[in-house]
């Protein structure tokens, strides 16, 4: 299955994000409210500066402490984030988040964003494909 055909089949569109001069406790809250476990920092809709996960925050916490929490999102977030387009495969993006240990991936149409795709995302796709190709066979033994 493609990247794009899993945008197109998820219930929730569009892309949480915040500005790069927030603080890491706004972007705490954001995540939380929003019940996600990532956001993208941009200036302008549609153009990723960068991205910062769950774990992001909790890693700074940890080392940091508390005070951390008034730092900006803008020193936090992972600048060179790893993008897919549509016409990946869901193999392929589950194979690089596996590699890289993210689960949580920009889909980009050249310079613009234009959706995200989970980890969870990817490997439902594919346990729909696997159940398709499963009835195909079992039809096909079967004789129908």
């Amino acid at each position: 299955m493609l990247v794009s055909q899993i945008l197109n089949s998820k219930t929730e569109v569009g892309v949480i994000s915040i500005r790069p001069d927030a603080t890491l406790t706004a972007a705490a809250e954001l995540l939380s409210s929003k019940r996600i476990g990532v956001v993208i920092v941009s200036k302008e809709e549609g153009k990723p500066l960068g991205i910062l996960s769950e774990r992001d925050i909790v890693r700074d916490l940890g080392e940091k402490g508390p005070a951390c929490l008034s730092g900006l999102v803008s020193q936090l977030m992972t600048k060179k984030m790893v993008t897919c387009v549509g016409t990946d495969t869901a193999d392929s993006v589950l194979e690089t988040m596996t590699r890289g240990r993210f689960r949580h991936m920009p889909v980009m149409d050249g310079d613009t964003m234009i959706g995200m795709i989970s980890i969870g995302d990817a490997v439902k796709a594919r346990l729909a494909e696997l159940s398709m190709e499963r009835d195909a066979l079992e039809g096909m033994v079967m004789g129908h």
